[in-house]
């Protein structure tokens, strides 16, 4: 087995975070096509050499690839329709009835149903085409999960059909599936992978699909010298194969629903705090098999992309453990996780591992012990630096947001996916901030969304990552997501004259003042 490098350490370096789906094209989503390729060919222009994608996997309730059904597999929205067109697996004409759709939004509702439809034909097609040698090394290859995922797949569709025919909502494997089959018992795994065999098979090619578009495009970045920083939640959805094959693992009642559920206790930002309703792990059945199942899922993940962000890293210390049923997570309570246990476990098989750590949120002496332990660095977010608490201490300069706190081994962001676009924040920012913000940088002028990105880039932080809608000056309708909310997130694009030679000189002369990309 090849173990991952064991001296990873971060070099001065600075990037962009862009979601897939956010590229411009053709079909109502970003595709892994001709505009991949060009959005790499710009972060190489502009001196960037990190990317930064949230999870990859398919997205479930809400559209949030925060809430997969699977761990291991692919979008197959991403899948590029150009590419199978130009292979002969579709034909123009085929798409001849396309949705009229937005060029700078996703219209989920509309793109996933058409292009399933697309993407059905195109894997039938290629089924009959008997070009199966790759096909059937990737399978093999991939078996510990794709065989899971396809059959639970295959079966959520026929269920999925029959519960919005009787106009029910809300169906899941755990509350609507045959008993049999939701439980897993060898019969029922049989007969309907005999009855879904067709349907199976599909599933299985377009997650060929996926992976061969997704690692051409990780070649091509690599080969510029862009490292892809992934995204793994820590948390899995009740709905997914993860939980649907693994039960033993997860805090479950009999009938597969979680006993108990995620979330956050409430803090500044809510009353209430978050629930997240995601199914908690048996650690200590994870650690009867040595975290086998975690093992697997961070060398899957590394296939894809070259450096790891740990979502809700404080939950490998301990996490707000919340009954299942409740409506908000205020009654819940901490439980101690083994974290220390994991990662000395995942290093011992994998060699240190290229990880950041998402540290934000309640974080304890614990939490900062685990994380520096391991040596993984941990997040900065120029939004926070500047809060002003009205009635308490006001500005705070011992803020560890406030630049002059950073230490090296950190990765700093104006703000991430979940946050508010720097504009938008300033926009919505109190008088003190603002005062104190120009107090702070010494920066009268009219553009503060570019001094943040400069105080950013200036910073100690060995990573500096910007969100594409920063760099472009985009207020809060360029929002990727409000957490908590259902509807209206993860549908933001940009457009293809937003790659402008103006925008990449900028960068590029950013990323050279601050020593993040090598004079040449």
């Amino acid at each position: 087995m090849n173990k991952i490098s064991n001296n990873h350490i971060l070099e001065r370096k600075s990037g962009i975070l862009l979601h897939p789906t956010s590229f411009p094209g053709k079909h109502g989503i970003g595709e892994l096509g001709r505009e991949a390729f060009q959005f790499i060919d710009f972060l190489e222009e502009s001196g960037q050499t990190l990317w930064q994608v949230l999870p990859l996997g398919p997205t479930g309730y809400g559209d949030s690839p925060y809430a997969s059904f699977s761990t291991h597999a692919g979008n197959p929205m991403l899948i590029s329709l150009q590419i199978l067109i130009g292979e002969g697996l579709l034909s123009e004409d085929e798409l001849k009835d396309e949705p009229e759709f937005d060029a700078g939004s996703i219209d989920f509702g509309t793109i996933i149903p058409w292009k399933k439809s697309i993407l059905d034909k195109a894997a039938k097609k290629f089924s009959k085409s008997g070009k199966t040698g790759d096909f059937d090394r990737f399978c093999r290859e991939e078996a510990h999960w794709l065989e899971d995922f396809a059959l639970f797949m295959a079966v959520k569709e026929h269920f999925d059909s029959k519960a919005q025919a009787e106009g029910i909502h809300g169906a899941m494997w755990s509350n609507y599936w045959d008993r049999d089959i939701a439980l897993r018992e060898p019969r029922a795994v049989k007969k309907w992978s005999a009855d879904l065999k067709a349907e199976v098979e599909t599933h299985k090619v377009l997650q060929f699909f996926f992976f061969r578009q997704w690692l051409k495009v990780k070649k091509y970045a690599n080969s510029r010298g862009i490292e892809i920083i992934g995204d793994i939640p820590i948390f899995v959805a009740a709905d997914s194969a993860d939980v649907w094959s693994n039960r033993e693992l997860f805090l479950l009642n009999k009938d597969g629903s979680p006993s108990s559920v995620a979330g956050v206790p409430p803090d500044y930002f809510s009353e209430t705090g978050q629930l997240w309703g995601n199914p908690l792990y048996d650690w200590k059945a994870m650690e009867k098999n040595k975290f086998r199942w975690w093992i697997e899922r961070i060398k899957g993940t590394l296939k894809l992309v070259d450096t790891i962000r740990v979502d809700h890293f404080r939950g490998f210390e301990a996490f707000w453990q919340v009954p299942a049923g409740n409506e908000t997570a205020v009654d819940g309570k901490w439980v101690k996780a083994p974290g220390q246990k994991l990662f000395r476990e995942i290093r011992k098989v994998l060699g240190t591992l290229p990880i950041l750590a998402e540290d934000l949120g309640v974080i304890t002496e614990e939490v900062n012990a685990l994380r520096d332990e391991f040596g993984f660095p941990g997040m900065r977010i120029l939004q926070f630096a500047f809060d002003y608490a009205e009635g308490e201490a006001g500005l705070d300069p011992e803020n560890i947001f406030l630049p002059h706190n950073y230490i090296a081994n950190a990765v700093v962001y104006t703000g991430t996916h979940d946050n508010s676009t720097m504009q938008g924040w300033l926009d919505n920012s109190k008088d003190e901030e603002r005062a104190f913000i120009r107090e702070y940088t010494g920066y009268e002028g009219d553009n503060l969304v570019q001094e943040f990105i400069r105080m950013a880039m200036a910073s100690v932080a060995a990573y500096c990552i910007i969100p594409m809608q920063d760099f472009l000056g985009l207020d809060d309708g360029a929002r990727m997501n409000i957490p908590s909310t259902l509807g209206g997130n993860w549908q933001w694009r940009y457009k293809k004259e937003d790659l402008s030679e103006e925008l990449k000189e900028k960068n590029l002369r950013l990323s050279r003042i601050y020593g993040r990309f090598p004079m040449k």
